[in-house]
């Protein structure tokens, strides 16, 4: 079996072009998808701070 580590050190290969226009459109539509459900959550730490904060200033 060969050692996969002796490639590490090989020069890099070009990446065909369609296939490197996958993966970026891939990573695209990931990143869309994040910033989708970041509109459409909650951030549960805000929220518990908010009212946090609000609970002690009504004392």
């Amino acid at each position: 079996m060969e050692d996969p580590f002796k490639l590490i050190d090989q020069p890099l290969k070009e990446v065909p072009p369609e296939l490197k226009n996958k993966v970026m459109s891939d990573i695209a539509m990931a990143k869309l998808i994040m910033d989708l459900a970041s509109l459409f959550s909650y951030n549960i730490g805000d929220v518990i701070e908010t009212v946090m904060k609000n609970r002690n200033s009504d004392n």
